[in-house]
């Protein structure tokens, strides 16, 4: 196989598909693109290609016809996949459990146990599960090859891995702390590593992925060691349209007394709560409007945000006993400057110590920290879809 070798990797949401065709060599994009708004009246397709745009406005109605639209306008600029030299289609799949914690080739066995594990992840894996299926109808000679978002936390520690919840229980039913994200926070700590001109074996770090969903973790000598997501995506952080931490009495409560389903509380749960339940947006761009227009729910919204933050933050301080950097990534994370600015505010006392001007100003990967932070403030924009094409390519080659 030859350097020019490419991996497609496709990076399925809940209501969005990322796509790119990437030469896991060199890191180079060839075509890059995202469809979104699935199964809303009017979805978008575009597509990046010789530095060019191209856009495609629709209703999209399922992530197989996303997919398939994606593939078509491919072609459009002389590109099909099937000639675009891909030796193997990365997928990255959100829920893994305790079976799969490293890259793995994808027959139909392995197909059916992802779709099992849907009901730990009902927003992501079965989106995932359909990726698969219309990437092996595409491609039916190129190899699949699945990348698991809880793979990188498959090493915590038995203390931070486990509920304390009856023992049988939890070993019959798989019940556990898995964490999620996992391929961000390895590629982001990795790259933190090298900001600093140091091995990841060598420091202590916290790593913040703020995006629509959000995760913390904390990372010793390159291994991690505690997450804030857990036995599902639903945990920790405040998130776009998901809570994080809630007392499980109110889940009681709402079943008890409003007679609220299991799928209600689903529902509630997965997409009426976070920044969407306490102000109505769940874009942080939207956010922010509203705050600046004297929206009193979205400035509530953006406080309890930032609180759970801190309190992460304050919690994998203590854990670590101190860090060498803290991480910014993910959109909200590379771009809400407010939000860095206020998790981190006050912590002068912990050697953290933020630079207005470097965390109001510059882009790509860059220490926003004060020339006095004995703490390095890091934003690093994540790439998860580069790590999944070298797992694919890695695994595939060998």
């Amino acid at each position: 196989m030859s350097s020019d070798d490419t991996v497609l990797v496709i990076n399925s949401g809940s209501s969005s598909i990322k796509f790119q065709v990437i030469e896991p060599d060199s890191g180079v994009a060839r075509q890059s693109g995202l469809v979104e708004r699935i199964g809303e009246p009017e979805g978008r397709v575009v597509l990046h290609h010789d530095g060019e745009v191209l856009e495609e406005v629709g209703r999209i109605e399922d992530h197989r016809s996303g997919l398939r639209k994606a593939a078509e306008l491919m072609a459009s600029v002389g590109h099909p996949l099937p000639e675009s030299g891909i030796i193997a289609v990365g997928h990255r799949i959100v829920h893994g459990g305790s079976e799969f914690y490293e890259p793995t080739l994808v027959d139909d066995r392995v197909l059916k146990e992802i779709s099992t594990l849907s009901d730990l992840a009902p927003l992501h894996n079965p989106a995932n599960v359909v990726g698969i299926e219309v990437a092996r109808d595409t491609l039916p000679d190129v190899p699949q090859v699945a990348v698991f978002d809880t793979a990188f936390f498959h090493t915590l520690p038995m203390p931070a891995a486990t509920y304390a919840i009856d023992r049988d229980v939890a070993r019959e039913f798989g019940i556990r702390r898995y964490g999620f994200h996992g391929t961000s926070h390895q590629y982001v700590s990795e790259r933190a590593a090298k900001v600093l001109g140091r091995g990841t074996d060598e420091i202590d770090q916290i790593v913040l992925h703020l995006g629509n969903g959000a995760s913390a973790s904390a990372i010793a000598k390159g291994r991690a060691v505690d997450t804030t997501m857990g036995f599902t995506p639903l945990e920790g952080l405040v998130m776009g349209t998901r809570g994080g931490d809630i007392d499980p009495g109110v889940l009681l409560h709402l079943s008890r007394t409003a007679g609220m389903t299991v799928d209600d509380i689903d529902a509630l749960l997965n997409r009426r709560s976070g920044l969407w339940g306490l102000s109505g947006v769940n874009d942080f761009r939207a956010l922010t409007e509203r705050i600046s227009a004297g929206d009193q729910d979205a400035q509530l919204a953006y406080d309890v945000y930032v609180h759970r933050l801190r309190k992460y933050i304050g919690a994998y301080l203590i854990e670590l006993g101190g860090v060498d950097a803290i991480t910014f990534t993910a959109g909200v994370g590379e771009n809400a400057a407010s939000v860095r600015r206020d998790a981190l505010a006050d912590l002068e006392m912990f050697g953290i110590v933020i630079d207005d001007d470097r965390n109001e100003n510059g882009q790509g990967e860059r220490r926003i920290s004060a020339d006095s932070s004995s703490v390095a403030v890091l934003v690093v924009p994540t790439n998860e879809e580069l790590a999944i094409a070298r797992d694919a390519a890695r695994l595939v080659r060998s």
